[in-house]
């Protein structure tokens, strides 16, 4: 199993829940759920895009930010969070083997006491006007390239 991990900060879409565990199982990556999420974590539609993926990756539910927290400061690992209010491109930034990829919550990101707890904040440069990126597509192109770098697979 790879040591880089995903975070997803108090997930709004299962559907977007479920193709994220899914890609964590196919590219041996655990997956960090920081509650409250805004659906019951056995909804269908996290089945249904998560398929039977769900079963072959490594899930731990955290029951709030503080806990994570607790945790991940526990383990030394450093927290990349991706946020559109970033200046530093994910394709610059050097990634660790051992790092979390936090993503936010995709109606709000994430508050501003999360976002000053990350270690780093990286971006995915977008064409002028654009909000955001797909919550699992972004979270895809930046494993992409911290495996690409960190030789993972």
């Amino acid at each position: 199993m790879n040591e880089l991990r995903i975070a997803l900060y108090q997930p709004d879409i299962p559907g977007n829940t479920g193709t994220i565990l899914r890609l964590a199982a196919c590219l041996g990556l655990a997956v960090d759920i920081i509650e409250p999420a805004g659906f019951d974590l056995s909804d269908r539609n996290l089945k249904r895009a998560g398929m039977d993926y769900i079963a072959a990756v490594t899930m731990t539910r955290h029951v709030n930010w503080e806990r994570f927290e607790t945790w991940r400061s526990s383990t030394g690992r450093r927290l990349v969070l991706a946020s559109t209010k970033a200046a530093v491109p994910y394709t610059r930034f050097m990634f660790k083997p051992d790092d979390i990829l936090l993503l936010g919550r995709e109606s709000a990101g994430v508050p501003d006491q999360v976002h000053e707890r990350a270690d780093a904040r990286i971006l995915i440069p977008m064409a002028p006007g654009q909000r955001s990126l797909n919550i699992a597509m972004a979270g895809a192109m930046i494993v992409g390239e911290a495996i690409r770098q960190t030789d993972a697979l």
